[in-house]
């Protein structure tokens, strides 16, 4: 009899429960939903930024010792001096406060104020060859002495000459003292539509240093067998740097082939070449795992994704005749933009701004080992 009862009384609850459970995983999906939505490195809404390092989910890399602030900006006058001008090429000295909002940063590149100067960059490249190029005259105390250059260690020789002068360096390394890269991803605050450009050709190069002994020139060999290429630069195609631009867009792929193989070494190959032009970077440089500190996985095709280049063509074919497939390519582009700052005046005002943030004052015993010490494998 008490059993009989007790299923009489369960039989409505026991009715509901497939559906007071079904509610439950809805309410349950629900709140992941939105948890997600409230992180913005979230996979489930944003995956792109979750692809990204923390580090270029900002306006504009950061010097390693934090964030910048206007006040302290403001706060401190430096007179910074342009030892050489960037292999010969002259610049404005008076932007770091109209173009770039850096207030108190004076650049000079006359060098009879050098005993007055609070740092003095010197470009590598001009100064490479002839150890008395360098500043001769005493250092004042305190002076900092930068260390600029932007070409990787494979085309920076005697850099045993700079041995406990310089203070801090300056390059496209993401370890350095003061970093200036090739270009970076910034953050789009509300996310916008990226039109493709209109394409009618599959792949296209620039290069203007042909060699070919290089591996970058003999896996081009391999691939143009299975696929047609069109090649610009010195021995080949014309092409102007002002069409640059206009011309590589009409191309699905681009080969940023860099010349060298170092830690975080990519350059305009990639980031003004393709990225700008809107094509799909096929590139040949450090490994995947390096690009992906600084893209989005499925922004790119490596080289090393393919065992040869027949399948790599095979694969470039195979996304020329699904455009779908194609398009997914760009998907992170409705999220982050390319930036791409240019102009040597852009280096030494950032240059300034982080000098408001050096550390303190250091000798660096060797600048050769510390830009080859960092080299693969990629941590």
């Amino acid at each position: 009899m008490d059993s009989k009862i007790t299923r009489l009384l369960c039989k409505p609850i026991l009715s509901l429960c497939p559906r007071f459970f079904l509610v439950l995983v809805l309410l349950f999906f629900l709140f992941i939903c939105l948890w997600n939505f409230m992180d913005l490195n979230s996979t489930f809404c944003h995956p792109v930024e979750k692809s990204l390092p923390t580090i270029l989910l900002q306006s504009e890399p950061q010097n390693k010792n934090g964030p910048f602030s206007k006040t302290e900006q403001n706060n401190l006058e430096l007179t910074i001096l342009v030892w050489t001008w960037p292999f010969g090429e002259r610049f404005p000295l008076d932007t770091c406060e109209k173009v770039y909002g850096i207030s108190g940063c004076h650049l000079t590149d006359d060098h009879r104020l050098y005993k007055h100067a609070d740092a003095v960059i010197i470009h590598h490249q001009d100064v490479m060859y002839v150890k008395g190029k360098l500043p001769q005259a005493p250092r004042p105390p305190n002076q900092w002495w930068v260390w600029f250059n932007l070409e990787s260690p494979s085309y920076t020789p005697n850099m045993d000459m700079l041995d406990n002068l310089f203070n801090l360096t300056m390059t496209y390394r993401y370890d350095s003292d003061i970093v200036r890269p090739y270009g970076w991803l910034e953050v789009l605050k509300e996310p916008q539509d990226f039109i493709i450009p209109k394409k009618s050709k599959l792949v296209a190069w620039a290069i203007s240093n042909w060699n070919p002994n290089t591996q970058r020139v003999k896996y081009y060999e391999e691939l143009k067998k299975h696929i047609p290429i069109d090649i610009f630069g010195k021995k080949h195609q014309p092409l102007h740097w002002d069409n640059l631009i206009s011309t590589i867009s009409m191309y699905k792929f681009y080969l940023s082939f860099e010349n060298s193989v170092h830690v975080d070494y990519i350059t305009e190959k990639l980031w003004n070449n393709a990225l700008l032009s809107g094509a799909v970077p096929i590139v040949s440089g450090p490994p995947r795992e390096n690009y992906e500190r600084f893209l989005p996985r499925d922004s790119f095709i490596h080289i090393s994704d393919f065992p040869s280049a027949k399948e790599m063509a095979a694969y470039l074919l195979e996304l020329d005749a699904n455009n779908e497939k194609y398009q997914h390519y760009f998907q992170w582009r409705s999220r982050l933009r390319v930036r791409r700052e240019v102009g040597w005046d852009n280096h030494y005002c950032k240059a300034c701004r982080v000098l408001r943030h050096a550390p303190a004052y250091k000798i660096i015993p060797s600048v050769a080992k510390w830009f080859s010490s960092q080299d693969y494998p990629v941590q």
